[in-house]
């Protein structure tokens, strides 16, 4: 005899006057709180009679007070289960009482906003009578994406679930939330709740809604891929994901980062919030290529505040004197008034550089001309041992940092395009300086900015960590930097210059660096301290929330664009598919090595796993079937001599 239906209450819309409850779940890596939380809450104070924040994981003094005017109440729990046994907690914390409310928002930090107003949107899905409404919603597709057989239902995104007191009240919701399954893996999260709670009680009869469907919209999940196409419809939330994705993904679909970021901006939401989050907690080159962060600079002034001037510090490291001049007239393209620190090994060095200062006088510049005690660590030494009273001294706001480039062991061209990239991308020109001192003027966020990663003439990319990683992860653990490292190469300032804020460099500056540190001259090569420290400046800004920006000339993106475009295209003609295809392809099948039998042979099991499991023994060093098949082909070979 079969079971009768349970009987499904039914839909209401929001009552006036209504209570509405918000649960909002955290986490941080830090146990802090990012200054996008409280702005979020703070517009959600007056639609909500009450807001419990739920903490996963741990939770400093500092981001309790910056909670605790913008909630009602706070709990914190141990990482688990992700947001949703967070709100399972936040629910049996809550017990009976949550009958009490008409509805309760399941909500998280995955979001900025409001980026427009939260008030048209409660007030249009107040009118609807359903059980349940999310903000926006993800079409069903078969195959799942995620496991390649069966169906991804169609579902609202669980990063904003508003549930009726109809369905809270029901037998169905109580038990959802008492049999949910343990969510060890970021993809239990999404297949055991998000993609699969709107299903569970549709197909019990609970009627739901949602505020941006995508059938309104070009694709099937607009959160994702026309987040502009939301917000120009009045969505107050912008999902962080268009922003830390991971890139080739982002470029199959066309989507365009800055250009959300634009609109975003002229919404009035406060961008800085976003640039602060996104920097401490995305790796630096996959943030800088989904909101496409290089800036193409006019050689004409058209932004530049001459009314609010910064107070600048150019700090040189001059090791080649005949360089001195040309590096001067780099500096003197700064608008307004510097002051110049100028570093060299020996003291004969530095009574040259005294004269052709001299020679050169400047008004209002304080002239500082350093004897190094050594020249172990060169440029990175001078600079964080030797410059240190100047960069914590706190009267600049803004610190260049140059030093004399040669690279002669790479040859004349190779070397002369090395130092001409960075020197121009730099300081071109005086309306070209003036523009680039304008972005720290438009962006209080801004930490630090220089030229792009350098690859006419050396093999950087795929390669620009070379051996410096580990070292890399130990120091920055030593420093307490813990923004996510890129995975291929890190967004650095190759070759070491830059323009900075002094503050942003301060877990650099402040650490107590020695000479000896350095090492002598045969530590400086990749491994070594100069070597990591030159990739770690974006990093050590990043952990104190400042974001960076790459800039260039429009002739050296000329001669960049088309050379990488050239190069890309040669290395993907073999290799099927998108760009997308073409990189995961070439990752399955790891390092090509020198193109021996026996790398083939790898890559070949790499891309066939199941023969790799059955014969991959016959390349593995360690193996003693593979050890006596590889001295059975030597004796092959000797014999054949």
């Amino acid at each position: 005899m079969t079971a009768s239906p349970v009987p499904v209450a039914a839909a209401t819309a929001f009552p006036a006057p209504g209570r509405r409850l918000v649960i909002y779940v955290v986490w941080d890596r830090r146990g802090e709180v990012e200054d996008h939380i409280p702005y979020a809450l703070a517009g959600l104070r007056e639609h909500a009679d009450r807001i419990l924040v739920v903490v996963n994981g741990a939770l400093s003094p500092e981001a309790r007070t910056k909670l605790e005017p913008v909630s009602d109440e706070i709990l914190v729990r141990d990482n688990h289960g992700y947001d949703i046994w967070a709100h399972k907690h936040a629910l049996d914390h809550l017990g009976a009482e949550v009958v009490e409310f008409d509805e309760v928002i399941l909500t998280n930090d995955t979001w900025f906003g409001p980026v427009r107003p939260y008030g048209p949107v409660l007030a249009r899905m107040e009118e609807r009578p359903v059980h349940f409404w999310g903000m926006t919603d993800h079409a069903r597709e078969e195959p799942n994406p995620f496991t390649g057989r069966g169906v991804l239902h169609y579902h609202l995104q669980s990063y904003w679930i508003a549930v009726r007191a109809p369905l809270l009240r029901s037998e169905a919701w109580a038990a959802y939330w008492r049999d949910l399954p343990d969510m060890p893996e970021y993809l239990d999260a999404v297949l055991r709740h998000e993609v699969t709670f709107t299903e569970h009680f549709a197909s019990r009869g609970y009627t739901h809604d949602v505020a941006f469907p995508c059938g309104d919209y070009p694709t099937d999940h607009p959160a994702l891929f026309n987040a502009d196409l939301l917000l120009a419809d009045g969505c107050p939330t912008l999902k962080r994901r268009p922003l830390f994705h991971w890139p080739p993904f982002l470029d199959r679909h066309g989507v365009i980062g800055r250009w959300t970021m634009a609109d975003v901006d002229r919404y009035g939401y406060p961008v800085e919030l976003i640039w602060r989050n996104l920097a401490r907690n995305v790796e630096p080159k996959v943030l800088n290529t989904d909101a496409a962060m290089h800036e193409v600079l006019p050689e004409v002034d058209v932004s530049y505040d001459p009314a609010n001037p910064f107070r600048i510090v150019a700090v040189l490291h001059i090791f080649y004197v005949e360089m001195t001049d040309e590096m001067l007239d780099l500096v003197d393209t700064l608008p307004g008034a510097y002051d110049l620190v100028v570093t060299t090994p020996d003291a004969s060095k530095a009574d040259e550089i005294r004269d052709i200062i001299a020679r050169r006088p400047r008004e209002g510049r304080r002239v500082d001309v350093r004897v190094l005690e050594s020249n172990d660590g060169r440029d990175q030494s001078a600079f964080l041992v030797a410059c240190k009273d100047v960069l914590i001294s706190g009267e600049y706001d803004l610190v260049l940092k140059l030093h004399s480039k040669k690279t002669p062991q790479d040859g004349f061209n190779v070397g002369r395009h090395f130092k001409n990239q960075q020197f121009s991308n730099l300081l071109n020109s005086p309306g070209y300086a003036a523009n680039l001192l304008a972005l720290f003027q438009k962006e209080p966020g801004l930490g630090l900015v220089y030229p792009p990663t350098i690859h006419i003439g050396y093999p950087t990319m795929g390669r620009g960590w070379w051996s410096n990683k580990p070292g890399f992860e130990r120091l920055s653990a030593r420093l307490g930097i813990r923004v996510p490292l890129d995975e291929i190469s890190p967004l650095a300032p190759y070759g070491s210059m830059f323009v900075a804020r002094p503050e942003s460099l301060l877990l650099l500056v402040e650490h107590d660096w020695s000479y000896d540190d350095f090492g002598g001259a045969e530590a400086y090569r990749d491994g070594g301290l100069a070597h990591i420290l030159e990739r770690m400046p974006s990093y050590a800004a990043a952990e104190l929330g400042y974001h960076t920006r790459t800039v260039s000339t429009a002739e050296y993106m000329s001669i960049s664009h088309t050379s990488m475009e050239f190069k890309l295209d040669q290395m993907s003609s073999t290799i099927p598919g998108d760009s997308v295809d073409k990189i995961m392809f070439l990752k399955q099948a790891g390092y090509v090595g020198q193109g021996r039998p026996r790398d083939f042979v790898r890559m070949y099991f790499h891309l066939h796993p199941r023969v790799g499991r059955l014969l991959g023994w016959s390349i593995d060093e360690s193996h003693p079937l593979g050890r006596r098949l590889r001295r059975l082909a030597s004796a092959l070979r000797w014999k054949r001599r």
